[in-house]
């Protein structure tokens, strides 16, 4: 989740970073090896005192458990890293398509009911019913 995210709040108790290093390795079950190496990798990027210390969210925890989910079903740092940007792309997607069916639900109710059809498709005419009599060409 990126600052300039709509849901990233700083001040979010699952966002704001409150655990060490050694605390998150032993909540993740990764050593402190592996967390620095992905964050190398740029597969979370865990907050940092103004002294440069490493804080880890609830975020980052929930999200190494991903990394581990991943790593267990074979996936490489390379891949694992591609796919959690996938996820991340899918889930903005996902939410703006959200806000774009309410904006057009919220526009097609603000418009003026003479135009509102409570079918999509075209109006039928008599002659539509006089095609549909005629019998087959051979």
């Amino acid at each position: 989740m990126s600052p300039g995210s709509e849901r990233y709040d700083p001040e979010s108790p699952s966002l704001r970073g409150v655990y060490g290093i050694s605390v998150a390795a032993e909540l993740s079950g990764f050593g402190i090896a592996a967390l620095r190496l992905y964050e190398d990798y740029g597969l979370l990027t865990p907050g940092r005192t103004s002294g440069g210390t490493r804080r880890y969210s609830d975020y980052d925890l929930a999200r190494l458990r991903r990394i581990a989910e991943l790593i267990d079903a074979g996936v490489n740092l390379v891949g694992v890293g591609r796919v959690l940007d996938l996820e991340t792309r899918t889930d903005e997607l996902e939410r703006d398509n959200r806000r774009l069916e309410a904006d057009n639900a919220q526009l097609r109710a603000e418009q003026d009911p003479e135009t509102i059809t409570d079918h999509p498709g075209p109006t039928r005419t008599p002659d539509d019913d006089a095609v549909r009599d005629r019998p087959p060409r051979r």
